[in-house]
């Protein structure tokens, strides 16, 4: 066991976005760095979660194109004829997320920065114990600066049986999808999942607690892409609450117990959903709880955020920061925001001028098919904040756009500040929605009114183009 503390300008915890972000512009600045990763370097995005996500994806939206273009162009023949090969699918996957440990972790140690693998806990406040299962190989280093960058983690459900429920790491890394899946939670991870295991052949069922899934997103965009969800043959049940999983005999599938709203005790209740694979689709926390916080003086939000103040700096701890998912911020957990606040954190460390984030105008995405895609404020908030707004909003069906490409689930809502035309929110369903959604984050972000943005010349015949339609 390394008894002396070995000591750096900064320990960066985690080799995600954020991290990742923050460690190559200390480097460059000539700090001395160190990272440390209990799991495979990478971080959650080019390892467990967008990155791998969307090449499963873009087959799934290959499929379904073939199959909107049936009797358009293309044989009925090919069209029941295609279909996607899981397993073939997760290799190719694979040949992405497979290389990434270790080419992150060889471009750390060809630069310099100081590679560590374990559990990282604080045992002060500029001091971290790093410690590692089934061996006696740990250490402790120092630094005058720290960063959290951890990322997030699914959140607890709290049910019976929940050792039963696979989560969406283990999702995207099967060999095998079974003829029944049911996802827990009606968020975006849910969405996603269903809507490519739905393509791939699954019998698919959704199970959400509340009265409208995929919350932060605008509502009459959600119902259209409801209907197109069930037309594709997804089961989505509301109100409905999981309170146990079980194993079915013989380890054949399991049972889901549910509990819906008219149950006022909230007991379990003989509503039982039979399935060969359970999934945590119920969102996710920040990863800070093995780090012992309160050894280090590092106060924390009670899903484990970090409290920082407005240069994302610890507010009990001076020496820390936090960056990404695991900042309580203002910011969206997006691979975006982890990248940008690493680059705010990077600038506030290096001792630059000391800068505040700004999270005004940023884009969110689910990529179910067709994509869904929200930036700015949504119809309810605007009205909340008494904004006198006019509000532009239609099913695009019937669009050249839409038409063209066999898609009949498409809209768009665009709310317009009547006091200085400028857009408040903007919200899109459809093809090519996450590439068109960036025209109008960037408007917003710029504060952009709508005649600057009909100045634009765009493409035709594109998605982007429909723009000046929207405004």
């Amino acid at each position: 066991m390394d008894q002396t503390p070995k000591m750096f300008n900064i320990i960066v915890i985690g080799t995600g976005v954020a991290a990742s972000t923050v460690a190559w512009e200390c480097h460059s600045a000539g700090w001395k760095t160190a990272v440390i990763d209990s799991r495979p370097f990478g971080g959650t995005c080019a390892l467990r979660g967008c990155d791998p996500k969307k090449v499963l994806v873009s087959v799934a939206e290959l499929i379904d194109w073939a199959r909107r273009m049936q009797d358009k162009g293309v044989s009925g023949k090919v069209t029941n004829e295609i279909s996607l090969d899981w397993g073939q699918l997760m290799q190719f996957k694979r040949t992405f997320t497979e290389p990434v440990p270790k080419d992150r972790e060889d471009s750390f140690n060809k630069a310099g920065i100081a590679t560590f693998h374990g559990n990282a806990r604080f045992t002060g406040p500029n001091t971290i114990r790093i410690t590692n299962e089934g061996n006696n190989s740990d250490q402790t280093i120092t630094s005058e600066n720290i960063l959290i960058a951890t990322g997030s983690k699914p959140a607890k459900l709290n049910i019976i049986g929940e050792e039963n429920v696979v989560t969406s790491d283990q999702f995207l890394d099967l060999d095998k999808l079974p003829e029944n899946i049911t996802f827990i939670g009606g968020g975006y991870i849910s969405f996603e999942f269903a809507h490519l295991a739905a393509r791939a052949g699954s019998n698919v069922t959704i199970l959400h607690r509340g009265k409208v899934p995929l919350a932060g997103f605008d509502l009459d965009l959600v119902n259209i892409l409801l209907k197109r969800t069930n037309e594709v043959g997804i089961n989505v049940k509301l109100e409905t609450s999981v309170k146990k999983v079980d194993i079915k005999d013989k380890g054949k599938g399991f049972a889901v117990h549910l509990s819906t709203s008219e149950n006022v005790d909230n007991k379990i209740d003989d509503k039982i959903v039979e399935t060969g694979l359970v999934v945590h689709g119920a969102g996710r926390v920040p990863d800070t709880e093995n780090l012992d916080l309160e050894s280090g003086g590092v106060q924390s939000e009670p899903n484990g955020g970090i409290k920082v103040n407005q240069y994302l700096q610890s507010i009990t701890n001076p020496s820390v920061y936090a960056a990404g998912d695991a900042a309580a911020t203002q910011g969206i957990p997006l691979t975006p925001v982890g990248v940008y606040e690493g680059q705010i954190v990077a600038q506030n460390l290096l001792g630059r001028k000391r800068i505040q984030p700004n999270y005004e105008g940023i884009p969110s995405v689910v990529f179910t098919i067709p994509p869904l895609a929200s930036v700015g404020l949504q119809e309810h908030t605007a009205k909340q904040l008494g904004l006198q707004f006019r509000t532009n909003f239609q099913e695009t069906s019937s669009w050249y756009s839409s038409r063209k490409i066999g898609e009949s689930c498409s809209g768009y809502k665009v709310l317009v500040d009547e006091a200085n035309n400028r857009i408040l929110g903007a919200h899109l369903l459809g093809t090519h929605a996450e590439e068109v959604i960036n025209i109008f984050a960037l408007a917003i972000r710029l504060g952009l009114d709508l005649d600057a943005i009909k100045q634009g010349i765009y493409t035709y015949p594109t998605n982007s183009y429909d723009i000046k339609y929207m405004l």
